[in-house]
């Protein structure tokens, strides 16, 4: 079980996946998950392309131009490095928690999460009493998608970057995004998102992603009927604002093929906007 928590953080965004139509403003993309990355002074092209940190192994697919991509990049960036064992090491003890949500719930709070964690995993919440609600969020929220086995595109390009004897770095820390959800998310708010969680709705989030349609899963994502402002601002735009002035200086030195959650490369504070908007040429990549 414990190899299920280093994904409890960056499976947040299942949750975010019940909207049809974004009412944020945001400039239209093409559809595609790779973008390339050139001008404004760099020697050689990198690459941005979008993830779903989870997928049904059905439903999993890498294209010809995204392992192109991947093989032409000199440095694999992506949020977390979990390749890092430090990061790991943080990440393990920060699935469990410091108490335990018996005690750290409302009883209103923790009834519901039992109910919810019954409905879709079977299991009770005195079985997972001593982990964070990170991670019990995470184990519903893989759930959501309907299939014993998922897959993870962060793992699968770690493991081609190690066999390529490619250098990995994380853009931030497993104690930065812990942070960040505290400061997204009160815990009734988690807990009644998870109350909401479908198949339904998950399966709607796969096929747009298999469409490779940014600008529908920018509306699962970003849309005001799913997530708050408070809440767009610490999850999407200040960590896509941070990114855009990390990914420049990084570029400098080395091609990179920077992996994120694919909510972030859309929308007016989106990473392909604000790349766009410090001047270099940020364009799809099609075939």
């Amino acid at each position: 079980m414990k190899n299920l928590f280093k994904s409890a953080i960056t499976a947040i965004v299942i949750l975010f996946s019940s909207a049809t139509q974004s009412q944020t403003k945001s400039p239209k993309l093409e559809n595609s998950l790779l973008w390339e990355v050139s001008g404004n002074g760099l020697e050689k092209p990198s690459y941005l392309y979008g993830t779903i940190h989870s997928i049904c192994a059905a439903d999993y697919f890498l294209s010809e131009k995204t392992k192109k991509a991947f093989d032409q990049s000199e440095k694999f960036i992506l949020e977390i490095n979990f390749s890092d064992p430090i990061e790991m090491a943080d990440a393990q003890k920060m699935s469990m928690s410091s108490e335990p949500l018996s005690k750290k719930l409302t009883p209103e709070e923790l009834t519901r999460l039992d109910s919810v964690l019954q409905k879709t995993t079977g299991l009770k919440i005195q079985q997972l009493d001593n982990f964070s609600l990170a991670a019990v969020t995470s184990v519903i929220g893989m759930k959501a998608f309907g299939c014993e086995s998922l897959k993870s595109y962060e793992s699968d390009f770690m493991d081609l970057a190690k066999k390529e004897n490619k250098n990995i770095e994380g853009l931030e820390t497993v104690k930065g995004q812990m942070t960040m959800l505290a400061n997204a998310y009160t815990d009734s708010e988690l807990i009644n998102m998870l109350g909401d969680l479908s198949e339904k709705e998950t399966s709607k989030m796969v096929e747009d992603y298999k469409a490779e349609n940014l600008m529908n899963l920018y509306s699962d994502v970003a849309d005001e009927k799913v997530m708050s402002a408070k809440a767009k601002k610490w999850v999407l735009d200040d960590r896509n604002k941070d990114w855009a002035k990390k990914i420049p200086e990084m570029m400098k030195k080395e091609s990179l093929f920077v992996a994120v959650g694919v909510g972030h490369l859309a929308g007016e504070s989106g990473v392909i906007n604000l790349l766009r908007k410090s001047g270099y040429t940020v364009k799809s990549v099609m075939n």
